[in-house]
């Protein structure tokens, strides 16, 4: 399916949506999800949802002519290309995981006005503070955005959707991204549900996962698809030692009994319960956590290697006296 047949899918789907209240309330996740799935790395996804996001479902059928004037090729064109650039220029920046953010705030707010220069509106995101970052967007570019109005926007975009820029290195299955997956499902507020591996319930418009399945969900999610595949499903792991001797390395994995959490860094490890509705975050020296282990399969930096190689190191001992 070519791109341009696929835009007018997408249009075509976001109309139904805003035309029937009770479809788009049903369906919407889902549909969403497969947006996203369909446009990979593309910026059309973030503009469909947003426009969806702000559809109020009209008292007659909208002509799809008429929402063609408000998304005519040549600007969606535009969209694609300023949102690669932004893309671009926050990985130059090391701000992957502020991309879906930035390319969703100059939608909002740049649409059909002068093109900022993307380079210097992409240094506003070396803010690590949303309200901080709001504030000074709006003083440096004469803006008025809500904070809260677009924090709503923006969590229903990754409320949605997996964040296709989420992970540093997609090609490998590495500690960092094992830390930023749990840590996004967390923070989007997946559901604990048993044998749920990290896909979208329609019911509880919500994605689950349970214990073992938020770490196997990273393992067979596919990036570049935005997809889950099929093939591990069983959680291998190497126990190492106890909290007290863990390095402070994200993507580490801790557990008790039979229930594994990943440490996050900054003291903080992710987990689903069965005692808690949402993925939770508790902290490292919590007294629910006895050992730390290293999972087989993914790949730990030198540091943790060289942790464990002197952990295990055996004591030197004085020489016997003559």
């Amino acid at each position: 399916m070519g791109g341009g047949r696929i835009q007018k899918v997408l249009i075509k789907l976001a109309i139904q949506l805003a035309a029937d209240e009770n479809l788009r309330n049903r369906v919407l996740i889902l549909i969403a999800s497969i947006i996203f799935g369909f446009m990979g790395m593309l910026f059309l996804p973030v503009v469909v949802l947003h426009v969806m996001s702000r559809m109020e479902p009209p008292e007659v059928t909208i002509n799809e002519s008429v929402f063609m004037e408000h998304m005519d090729t040549d600007r969606q064109t535009q969209l694609e290309t300023d949102g690669q650039i932004i893309s671009n220029a926050l990985s130059a920046r090391g701000l992957r995981h502020q991309i879906l953010k930035a390319q969703l705030i100059y939608l909002s707010c740049f649409e059909g006005t002068e093109v900022p220069d993307l380079w210097e509106y992409t240094g506003y995101f070396t803010i690590g503070d949303d309200h901080d970052l709001i504030a000074s967007l709006n003083a440096a570019y004469g803006l008025d955005i809500d904070y809260e109005e677009f924090m709503r926007t923006y969590q229903f975009v990754r409320h949605v959707t997996i964040d296709p820029y989420l992970f540093t290195h997609p090609e490998t299955k590495n500690a960092a991204d094992l830390a930023a997956w749990c840590r996004n499902a967390y923070e989007t507020e997946w559901q604990f549900q048993s044998g749920g591996h990290g896909e979208m319930d329609a019911d509880l418009r919500r994605r689950t996962a349970d214990n073992v399945g938020l770490i196997l969900g990273y393992f067979n999610y596919v990036p570049d698809a935005n997809a889950f595949a099929t093939g591990i499903d069983t959680l291998l792991y190497t126990e190492q030692g106890g909290i007290d001797s863990m390095p402070d390395v994200p993507g580490i994995a801790v557990m008790c009994g039979g229930e594994f959490g990943i440490y996050g860094g900054n003291g903080q490890v992710f987990f689903a319960s069965a005692d808690g509705a949402n993925v939770q975050c508790i902290p490292v020296t919590d007294s629910r956590w006895e050992k730390w282990v290293t999972i087989i399969g993914i790949e730990y930096p030198q540091e943790v290697w060289d942790h464990i190689a002197e952990m295990n190191a055996p004591e030197e001992t004085e020489p016997e006296g003559e």
